[in-house]
């Protein structure tokens, strides 16, 4: 059993654990995931890695519930335990495996949407510990939805929020930000884009026309974590590839984001069925003839 050492909403509809598991932290690098298990019968839920600590052996993880098990999840408390916290899994970021000093020559930007900000806080954090500042912009609705700003402003070398609603930071998506940052004369080598698959789409459409390198995390479309489901293939320069063991980095410019995407909506019959079931019980058994659900 993997202890829940800190449970902790960050703000609505996300959360954060830190969960006590020596061998993943001795491990793990910034880039790869987790897959937690909640109970024997638990459903395997593909985490990337938004901290760790080596010497205390505490692997910091952040989610947003968006189904039934990780609905379930958000009712883990400090004291509880996962059954499973497997890892680490996939490959880690490009630049932990480049010579230090060669990074040290280029520029780093990262975009982050969203929960996206959890995975992309490691990476600049390591770049920091190398002696490399990045620039670090990170978007959302509201600037209640913001997390680990106080993290992310303490290893950026600079740091930008962006609110939709433009009520704090920069005002509107975060690819205008990325336009005004290249406008006032700033040269990126590596923009690095981690958040919901129609942000990174269109970052990555921003970047393409600076002839800005970029990366991207296909974590969204994981659901076993192994490469044996088959279900986070993903196109990439006309191949496939399997985002959980291939991956979860990708060259953004030769992601088919609009195939990724309807691979996305897969599943929501069957996690709709499953969210109903957490909801209301086993009182959804279908036969109905509107729903589609079985008999």
């Amino acid at each position: 059993m993997y202890k829940i050492l800190k449970a902790e909403k960050l703000a609505a509809n996300i959360y954060l654990m830190d969960v006590e598991a020596p061998r993943v932290a001795k491990h793990c690098e910034p880039g790869q995931f987790v897959i937690v298990k909640m109970d024997e019968k638990g459903e395997r839920i593909p985490l990337t890695i938004c901290d760790y600590d080596r010497e205390t052996g505490i692997v910091t993880i952040v989610f947003q519930p968006v189904g039934a098990s990780t609905t379930k999840m958000t009712n883990l408390k400090a004291g509880d335990a996962f059954c499973d916290f497997t890892g680490p899994l996939g490959r880690p970021s490009e630049f932990v495996e480049e010579d230090v000093e060669e990074l040290k020559k280029k520029k780093f930007l990262f975009v982050a949407g969203g929960v996206g900000a959890a995975p992309v806080y490691p990476q600049v954090k390591w770049l920091k510990e190398h002696g490399i500042d990045a620039d670090v912009i990170v978007g959302s609705k509201t600037k209640d939805l913001l997390i680990l700003e106080k993290e992310m402003e303490a290893v950026a070398g600079n740091y930008y929020p962006c609110t939709d609603d433009g009520t704090y930071g920069h005002a509107g998506m975060v690819t205008t930000m990325v336009d005004e940052l290249v406008e006032k004369g700033n040269k990126y080598d590596v923009c690095v884009a981690i958040g919901p698959m129609i942000m990174m789409k269109f970052v990555c459409l921003t970047t393409k026309k600076y002839e800005i390198p970029t990366i991207v995390s296909m974590n969204p479309i994981m659901v076993d974590g192994t490469g044996m489901c088959g279900a986070c293939r993903v196109i990439v320069g006309g191949e496939v590839k399997f985002a959980c063991v291939d991956g979860p980095e990708f060259d953004g410019h030769l992601v088919d984001f609009d195939t990724a995407m309807k691979r996305q909506q897969m599943y929501k019959t069957q996690e709709g069925r499953a969210m109903l079931k957490v909801q209301e019980g086993d009182t959804h058994h279908g036969g109905c003839g509107n729903c589609g659900g079985e008999n």
